[in-house]
């Protein structure tokens, strides 16, 4: 990513009006700079050279102090603004990379991006805070000030601009062969705490069944050293920033000590006024003052400057054209899966597979894991595109269909039921009545009553308060009031006692009853034997043995 990249103000609104802001500041502060030096100058030439008193000097010292007032002003200004709009640039590279994840699908998840993307989306965006509080405004200042000051120097002394002009090449040269060295640790820093996160992730997802085997230990000294290379990548940037820094603070003082000797020896010749000269000495710092904060704030900056150029990675990914053409109504078409394919790592998965799914009816997919059974629930809602064969609703192909108009008539209950917060009664919708029969059905009625509020119980993210049998009957009574045509149910009794499993036939059948179309995973034969057919999913290589 370059300093001000152009695809930061294209996906970031709230970017643009931050950096013409930060514009017009930048030309306020030079001309207030340029404005603090003239008259510090006059102030002390009169005082020294004339003998001028308080009383003649009131009206410069004012003026001094309200351009010192105007500075603060302006300063304060920035910092509120740079935060604002770092916050807001943040949450919406945050929403548009996740939403940009999801339009690419499972499979791109898939293949290793998943991880990464959650890791890039939670803390690796926050890193842009202080591109935006610190390096941005100084580079906009070096663009200003510099320049101004440097004009403003050339006019009052043209032998300190000459020396001005000779040293600041060095200061870029400089910082970009330090940038280029830091850029890569930044980099690196960034890959491995994206790894650190995935394997964190994994690791998570996986805990039940590395403590069902007495494993669960055994991944800690592999994120140790994820850790530890995280850690070793941090302090490298840190370290060189520091060496930067102190080669930039040499630099820069020993440019405004060779303008001072400069107008110190012709101060004693008489070939400078004092006014002149003082202005000068003034003014010289302010030069490389906003090239010196560019160098050392680029350390700062460096990590949300890598996550930025991974989000616009992500977000120039192409998407696969969706379908336009409006869905045909799920409680009269028929989907169809025939001799469908997916390529994975391991060959097809699932392999041949055909299935018809019938209005009213219940189909079960069986097989063994890692099979494709969720892989074909995936095609089946138009998730995922097969390699092989065709999926298609009353002669329609799937990747014609317009999504949305296929979703709103799906509901998708997988393993693990995915909760919003609020209270029951919210998550599970419909009213009074209707709530109340879907609830002693699903068995949601008994959970209610050793809720302290009952229906206006508030749960948290992810249905926090409630155990995982009981998350289910909320998602199960929530599918049954929504009233979709199609209910597709991911493996709905894994993890379920006999009493949860009992809850879960007794819903099948009442969507059936209903009317309603279930398309479900099943490995029990209790749930087997309430569908009406019966698919078996193989894999490739289950076909080959």
């Amino acid at each position: 990513m370059r300093p001000l990249d152009p695809r930061l103000l294209r996906h970031a609104r709230a970017a643009r009006g931050y950096v013409a802001l930060t514009a017009a500041l930048g030309v306020v502060t030079a001309a207030l700079v340029v404005a603090q030096a003239l008259l510090l100058a006059h102030a002390l030439g009169a005082a020294v050279s004339d003998g001028a008193t308080l009383d003649v000097l009131a009206p410069t010292i004012a003026w001094l102090a309200a351009v010192v007032v105007a500075r603060t002003l302006v300063t304060a200004t920035q910092e509120r603004f740079a935060h604002r709009a770092a916050t807001r640039t943040v949450a919406e590279l945050r929403e548009q990379v996740v939403a940009h994840a999801v339009a690419l699908g499972p499979r791109w998840l898939a293949s290793g991006e998943g991880p990464s993307v959650v890791t890039l989306a939670t803390r690796g965006l926050d890193a842009l805070e202080p591109y935006f509080v610190r390096y941005l405004p100084q580079l906009v200042l070096a663009a200003t000030v510099t320049p101004g000051v440097l004009l403003v120097v050339l006019g009052l002394d043209w032998v300190s601009a000459a020396i001005l002009v000779v040293v600041i090449p060095l200061v870029p040269i400089f910082m970009v062969l330090v940038g280029r060295l830091t850029q890569g640790r930044s980099e690196r820093g960034l890959v491995s705490m994206q790894r650190l996160g995935a394997q964190v992730l994994d690791l998570l997802a996986g805990l039940p069944t590395l403590r069902a085997h007495g494993r669960e230990r055994g991944p800690g000294a592999r994120v140790r050293t994820l850790g530890d290379a995280h850690r070793q990548a941090t302090m490298g940037t840190l370290r060189i920033a520091f060496l930067s820094g102190m080669v930039l603070e040499l630099l820069t003082t020993l440019s405004v000590a060779l303008v001072a000797v400069g107008i110190g020896l012709r101060l004693v010749e008489g070939d400078l006024d004092l006014v002149t000269g003082i202005a000068v000495l003034v003014l010289a710092p302010e030069v490389f003052l906003p090239l010196r904060q560019v160098g050392v704030q680029f350390h700062a900056a460096a990590d949300g400057v890598a996550a930025a150029g991974r989000a616009f990675e992500v977000l120039e990914t192409p998407v696969p054209p969706a379908g336009t053409r409006t869905a045909p109504d799920l409680r009269t078409a028929t989907l169809r899966l025939d001799a469908v394919g997916v390529r994975t790592s391991g060959g097809s998965t699932p392999h041949g597979l055909d299935l018809v799914l019938r209005p009213g009816t219940v189909v079960a997919l069986t097989g063994p894991s890692g099979a494709g059974k969720t892989t074909a629930l995936e095609v089946a809602l138009g998730l995922l595109r097969p390699d092989e064969g065709r999926a298609s609703i009353d002669g329609v192909d799937l990747a014609d269909l317009d999504p949305s108009s296929v979703w709103a008539q799906v509901s998708w209950l997988p393993q693990r039921p995915v909760l919003e917060p609020g209270t029951v009664a919210e998550l599970v919708g419909g009213d009074d009545a209707s709530r109340a029969a879907a609830a002693a059905l699903t068995g949601l009625d008994t959970v209610l009553a050793a809720l302290p509020d009952g229906w206006a119980t508030a749960l948290g993210r992810g249905g926090a308060g409630l155990s995982l049998g009981q998350r289910q009957r909320v998602a199960l009574t929530r599918t049954l009031l929504a009233q979709t045509p199609l209910v597709i149910l991911d493996e709905p009794t894994a993890h379920l006692d006999a009493a949860g499993e009992r809850v879960v036939l007794d819903t099948v059948r009442a969507l059936r009853d209903a009317g309603r179309t279930v398309l479900l995973v099943a490995h029990r034969p209790s749930l087997v034997a309430v569908a009406d057919d019966v698919v078996q999913v193989r894999s490739a290589a289950a076909v080959l043995a």
